[in-house]
């Protein structure tokens, strides 16, 4: 694990990475932090105004100085928003601040868990299923390039995940 003994969970939107990062938290005796929520909370204000007033380019700012700022703490679970990885500066900052797990899941169960949805963004405009084929395609790669562990949720329930998860994050830490 990091010298920063943070757990930082990255993936594309409805693979679980707040569920799952609430659960680990609470196994592995840290604090769980979403950087989305966060940036609502500071904000005063949802994701899907903020990408209305300031576009994805303001929202992908916020996003990366809640991050410079989050990477400083130290011993949490940071659930990180699906795009986070698509800036280098960012996919830096959480390979050098925490062991980085990318939570894979398909685009069919992508589907499924945001089908419902109506705070995202990305997926107001368009057929959501070309939406997040596109993402996946283009953020896969970063993904897969900035994760310690790849982890598939798709046939797993939450808790058999999270405690396969904590049993390695445990093997991995130095405490």
């Amino acid at each position: 694990m990091s010298n920063q003994d943070n757990v930082i969970l990255i993936g594309p939107m409805g693979a679980g990475k707040s569920t799952i990062g609430r659960l680990l938290a609470a196994e592995l005796r840290l604090p769980f932090v979403d950087s989305d929520e966060e940036i609502e909370r500071r904000c005063g204000a949802d994701i899907g105004w903020i990408f209305d007033m300031e576009g994805e380019q303001g929202f992908r700012d916020r996003e990366t100085a809640m991050l410079q700022e989050l990477v400083l703490h130290h011993g949490m679970v940071l659930a990180t928003g699906g795009g986070t990885v698509e800036r280098a500066e960012n996919r830096r900052l959480l390979a050098d601040h925490g062991f980085v797990v990318y939570l894979h899941t398909s685009i069919a169960r992508q589907r499924e868990r945001t089908a419902r949805d109506r705070k995202r963004p990305l997926l107001q405009n368009g057929d959501p299923a070309v939406v997040l084929k596109e993402l996946m395609h283009r953020r896969d790669p970063l993904y897969r390039e900035t994760a310690d562990l790849v982890v598939s949720t798709d046939a797993r329930n939450a808790r058999s995940l999270v405690q396969d998860l904590a049993s390695r994050i445990r093997a991995e830490s130095p405490r």
